[in-house]
């Protein structure tokens, strides 16, 4: 018999519970055990709609109040001595002292770095491992969850995060790099957990080692090899090693050699798995194939799957198969149902976490079916693959998917479309004397804090209950109010502030064709922060300007330079749910046809600096090196067509954040932007090294506050930072500015943090 599992949950609410509950807590509005209720209530919810659908193997410890990689150092007590060091009143203000920093009258700590889970928009913070922790197991979140499951009648599949992952995804202190020394202490640990969770009951273990589908050496494989001999060696519960984000098939050696009891495979982003060579395992064992996406929205093609999975059923030397999505369904929002101005045809083709589950039962009852089957007890069955099948067929014939216009523009890309004029070097001579600008030139990266008010409105307009004149009389008074702050604090290059805009991504995508909007189809980006992913349906174009009128209006308001704020190509791309039925590349490169029109008329209305951010350049980067090269060409492609129509004068810049920049240094410096600013200040400076190390050749502007943090840095720290800067790159090439946007901040603290920036950046000049 075929079973079905699922490896996750989104934990945020259907309605974003949590991080309503998260922020009131953080703000004093509720207390502790009021926060631990939502959390619960979430999580039976949760389990309930899995055992509904007739899930077999039902995720626990899936959920987190902030991020799964922190609780797994929690849980290994892997806390940096600046944590130990102290006198928090209670685990949970400790846990989120690590998550967000916190400063009080007492207390003044920087958080964890924070950077992307492997290809993912997903945020995880980094565990900081030393020779100084004292590494010891706190089971009691994973062990409550699995008791807080039982006592609704699910023997639950337990979600830990493997000890290989972890520390490939850990910063490790110089003073003690050795891998192996970390395992030897890490490995007793889990064998520790896995013998506590038989003693409870537990029958499976699903342990998390999406490391497996990237590049190790080989003594990253000998080390995996010996962890888990020594971990399962005397392991009395069943061991589901779990895989995702890309095929395995390259690591099958290793695996093999492994002792597990069953292995999950990502059938959707690692095809390649489908062709495993089962004879080399020498033990019989549960082969769970990933085959519904996790991470994106469209339907399953139920017929497709059935029959690729029927091949696998009946092999002898598989115990069970068993029908999953390809991973957890964190990336996925949860409730289809609850969108009520999708249009009715394009929502027919899409698929939430709930649907989800649902084709993956519906994939095993096929699966299961035997002749001796009453028709009546299959009619459900069947009346899903027969509607699945009609819509699968409708949108690949919809008008409403294809452009003749738009594709034939994106066939006819030349060289001229992807360059600039001059070099740099050039340019930069041009721009100085155009611009007129200091050096150490502060600016920020764009957004400014979006209020409750400011919230409220755009909610108060889109609800019909304020009026288009009102609402933006509203707007304007924000932009003017801004733009005199920024002129108030002494910041040399200003921004608008973006107070018109829901989100960097959702804001484009609204005035773009090819693109749909949900209502609540909101995923978890790190922490409390969720973010409603545009949906790209169709070929895209620009119908209209998007941003001219908000920035001349700003540039009214004042004689300094006002940067046009645009959203890069890539980032659109890989910030949306994209559409599967044509290659990634296509699809950028028709966004960024769009972004360079827009830039066209910025140019045209005398805006001489603009703003191009891809943040998620790095993170769209495949696993795999040998799958990095194509998708940089064509991602550096798309950022040179969207930024290089305009004159050597035109000051182009860019921004990233969070990721490992060393990787894809070449790409950056190819992206040929005049300036780039980057994320900086949560690592100390470190990311900047892959920049002097490389000899990054134009402007750069590292960021010398963290802006995810609520605390507010002090003059001399962010002096601190700037001394750093100065002695590794040329002073006529920096700029200074804020790790990221304002958005999430509060005014009391921008205020501050900015008359703090400018202040260290006056001093060096």
């Amino acid at each position: 018999m075929v079973a079905s599992a699922n490896l996750g949950f989104p934990r945020i609410g259907a309605n974003r519970e949590l991080k309503r509950a998260l922020e009131s807590y953080w703000s004093g509005k509720i207390e502790l055990e009021a926060l631990q209720q939502v959390a619960k209530d979430i999580r039976t919810i949760n389990w309930q709609l899995q055992l509904d659908a007739g899930i077999d193997h039902i995720p626990s410890n899936d959920f987190s109040m902030y991020d799964q990689v922190l609780d797994t150092a929690i849980m290994l007590n892997a806390i940096p001595d600046r944590f130990t060091d102290e006198q928090f009143d209670t685990s949970e203000e400790l846990y989120f002292a690590m998550a967000r920093g916190l400063q009080t009258d007492d207390i003044d700590v920087t958080p964890l770095e924070m950077t992307k889970w492997f290809d993912t928009n997903y945020h995880y913070l980094v565990p900081e491992l030393s020779e100084k922790i004292n590494f010891s197991l706190n089971p009691d979140k994973l062990l409550n969850e699995f008791n807080e499951a039982k006592q609704i009648g699910i023997t639950s599949r337990p979600v830990i995060i493997g000890p290989m992952t972890f520390l490939k995804l850990s910063k490790f202190d110089k003073s003690m790099s050795n891998q192996k020394e970390y395992l030897d202490k890490l490995v007793p640990l889990y064998s520790e957990l896995l013998g506590l969770l038989n003693k409870q009951g537990c029958e499976w273990v699903q342990i998390d080692e999406p490391i497996l589908v990237t590049d190790l050496t080989e003594e990253e494989k000998n080390n995996f090899q010996d962890a888990y001999r020594s971990m399962t060696s005397q392991a009395n519960v069943k061991i589901m090693l779990t895989t995702y984000f890309g095929s395995i098939i390259h690591n099958i050696d290793l695996i093999t050699s492994m002792n597990i009891d069953g292995l999950h495979l990502d059938c959707v982003h690692g095809s390649e798995n489908l062709e495993i060579d089962l004879s080399k395992f020498d033990n019989s064992l549960v082969l769970s194939l990933g085959i519904v996406d996790g991470r994106n929205i469209w339907i399953n093609d139920l017929q497709r799957s059935i029959k690729l999975l029927q091949s696998f059923v009946n092999q002898s030397n598989l115990k069970d198969v068993v029908v999953s999505p390809s991973c957890s369904l964190l990336h996925s929002p949860i409730d289809l149902s609850l969108e009520n101005k999708i249009d009715e045809e394009i929502k027919s083709w899409m698929s939430f976490a709930t649907n989800k589950i649902d084709e993956v039962a519906v994939i095993k009852n096929v699966l299961n079916l035997n002749e001796n089957q009453k028709s009546e007890d299959v009619k459900s069955e069947y009346w899903m693959i027969d509607t699945n099948t009609k819509a699968i067929q409708n949108r690949s014939q919809s008008p409403k998917v294809n452009n003749p216009v738009v594709q034939d523009r994106v066939k006819n890309i030349s060289y001229d479309m992807k360059n600039r004029e001059s070099d740099y070097t050039q340019r930069a001579k041009i721009q100085k004397d155009a611009l007129n600008l200091p050096i150490l030139p502060t600016t920020t990266i764009g957004s400014f804090p979006q209020t409750k008010e400011v919230r409220q409105k755009r909610s108060q307009f889109k609800q019909g209950n304020l009026s288009l004149e009102e609402y933006e009389s509203f707007l304007l008074n924000a932009t003017k109010d801004v733009i005199e702050l920024q002129d108030d604090i002494g910041i040399d290059v200003l921004v608008h502030g973006e107070f018109e805009r829901n989100d960097m991504v959702e804001y484009f995508g609204e005035q773009l064709d090819g693109f749909v909007f949900s209502e609540n189809g909101w995923v978890q980006s790190y922490g409390s922060r969720c973010v409603k992913p545009p949906i790209i349906f169709g070929d895209v174009y620009r119908k209209n300007p998007m941003t001219i009128d908000w920035i001349t209006k700003a540039q009214s308001f004042t004689d300094k330079h006002v940067k046009g704020m645009l959203t890069g190509p890539v980032t659109i791309l890989q910030w949306s749910f994209v559409r599967d039925d044509q290659s990634r590349q296509t699809t950028c490169e028709q966004i960024a046809f769009a972004i360079r029109d827009e830039v066209d008329d910025l140019v045209s209305n005398n805006v001489k600096i603009i703003q191009i951010d891809e943040p998620a350049l790095r993170e769209g980067l495949p696993l795999k090196a040998s799958n990095q090269v194509d998708y940089l060409a064509w991602a550096v492609d798309c950022f040179k067509i969207a930024s290089s129509s305009v004159s050597d004068d035109i000051q182009i810049h860019t921004h990233m954040c969070y990721a490992e920049f060393n990787e894809i240094m070449d790409a950056i410096i190819k992206l040929d932007a005049d300036v780039i600013s980057i994320e900086a200040s949560r690592s100390s400076m470190e990311l900047l090294n892959a920049f002097s190390n490389n000899d990054y050749p134009n402007e750069i502007g590292p960021g010398v506050y963290d802006i995810h943090s609520p605390r507010i840095p002090p003059v001399s720290e962010i002096q601190e930072l700037i001394s750093t800067l100065v002695s590794q790159l040329p002073l006529e090439r920096l700029w200074i500015n804020p790790d990221c946007g304002l958005k999430t901040r509060g005014w009391d603290e921008v205020k501050v943090s900015l008359k703090n920036m400018v202040t260290a950046s006056s001093e060096f000049r």
